[in-house]
């Protein structure tokens, strides 16, 4: 099992008082004989579709000697994940949740654009002190 990421409770907690039930503490994929773990899978119902909408979430602090190295590593992982969970669980949405500070600071920038456009990435917004979620970009 992965270690957790320094902002794993606190976004398991914004998605708790978003009306989310935790499902998964991880979600384990596997492909092959490769083990993942995505840090969160959850769901909620949709009352007018009565129907349940579920998501994958991974947590990233982008902490670290490199915020470019970190960057690439989470959209590198981000890109795999969706992949296998694609074919493995195929009504969940993958998203990165990552805090506002990280948002404003790498994602509102042209490099982070253009990720955000080439990749298809959908981003959960939280601030981790109030664990409340601000945004959801898709």
């Amino acid at each position: 099992m992965p270690a957790l990421d320094l902002y794993h409770n606190a976004v398991k907690q914004a998605l708790i008082k978003d009306g989310w039930v935790i499902t998964h503490d991880p979600l384990h994929l596997r492909w092959g004989r490769k083990d993942m773990y995505v840090d969160l899978g959850a769901k909620r119902l949709l009352m007018a579709a009565r129907a349940e909408e579920k998501i994958a979430v991974e947590v990233k602090s982008f902490v670290g000697a490199s915020e470019m190295a970190a960057f690439r590593d989470a959209i590198g992982q981000y890109a795999i994940y969706r992949a296998v969970i694609r074919r493995t669980y195929p009504d969940y949405i993958l998203y990165l949740a990552v805090n506002d500070i990280v948002f404003n600071s790498l994602f509102e920038e042209p490099i982070g654009q253009l990720m955000i456009e080439d990749e298809k990435l959908k981003l959960i917004v939280f601030d981790a002190e109030q664990e409340v979620i601000l945004q959801w970009k898709d």
